[in-house]
């Protein structure tokens, strides 16, 4: 059994790598193997519309043309029993990383055809983990959950199940006394550190666990 983690956060050892990681500990202890990796290690970029993928009779119809890092990224992928996608929200959405990775990702699969059939080789159970700085209550306020619903939706589409994990009000800095940052209040950033995001932690390895054990 192996399980794929895909940081798409420039911030390593930080506070979506640290979840992803939990989770992959918590797939590790149900027996699974565990790999982790760092998009902003890589060297791709977004889709380039060719549409290689979609060629009548093409060598490599349903899988991108494009030979950059993400290549044995997607071949993993398809040798992969589960997947565990994490993304600070930058803007109210991912990281440009990520999003370029997803484009990717998805758009090899999807045939133009009236079916809309979708090439995936098999189902595997995914997750997607959010972290932001901003307070939960923000998150229902700008309407996150609709767009995390729609990676939901997304993911489910093509692999067949999908679930999210949000990590709210984390802690940018170690010390917040060096940076312009005044909007926020650094003992309530600690405390939330503190008390809120060990329950993250348990929260993504408990996920991690029901990943492999779903599988």
């Amino acid at each position: 059994m192996k399980i794929l983690g895909i940081n798409g956060s420039p911030r390593k050892n930080w506070n979506t790598d640290i979840l992803i990681n939990k989770a992959l500990e918590g797939a590790a202890s149900q027996g699974a193997e565990t790999e982790i990796i760092h998009l902003y290690d890589l060297e791709f970029k977004g889709c380039i519309s060719c549409f290689a993928c979609k060629r009548i009779n093409g060598k490599g119809y349903g899988k991108c043309a494009v030979k950059d890092d993400l290549a044995l990224v997607f071949e993993k992928i398809e040798k992969a029993d589960a997947l565990v996608l994490g993304s600070p929200i930058y803007f109210g959405e991912v990281t440009g990383e990520m999003r370029s990775f997803v484009e990717r990702l998805f758009f090899q699969y999807l045939v133009y055809d009236k079916e809309r059939t979708i090439l995936t080789p098999k189902k595997i159970s995914t997750a997607f983990i959010y972290t932001m700085n901003v307070p939960e209550d923000f998150i229902k306020e700008v309407g996150y959950e609709e767009k995390f619903k729609k990676y939901e939706d997304l993911f489910q589409r093509f692999f067949g199940s999908s679930e999210s994990l949000i990590a709210a009000d984390t802690l940018q800095f170690n010390d917040y006394s060096k940076y312009v940052s005044t909007m926020f209040n650094a003992e309530e950033k600690a405390k939330s550190r503190s008390e809120l995001f060990p329950i993250d932690c348990q929260k993504a390895f408990d996920m991690g666990a029901k990943l492999i054990k779903r599988t």
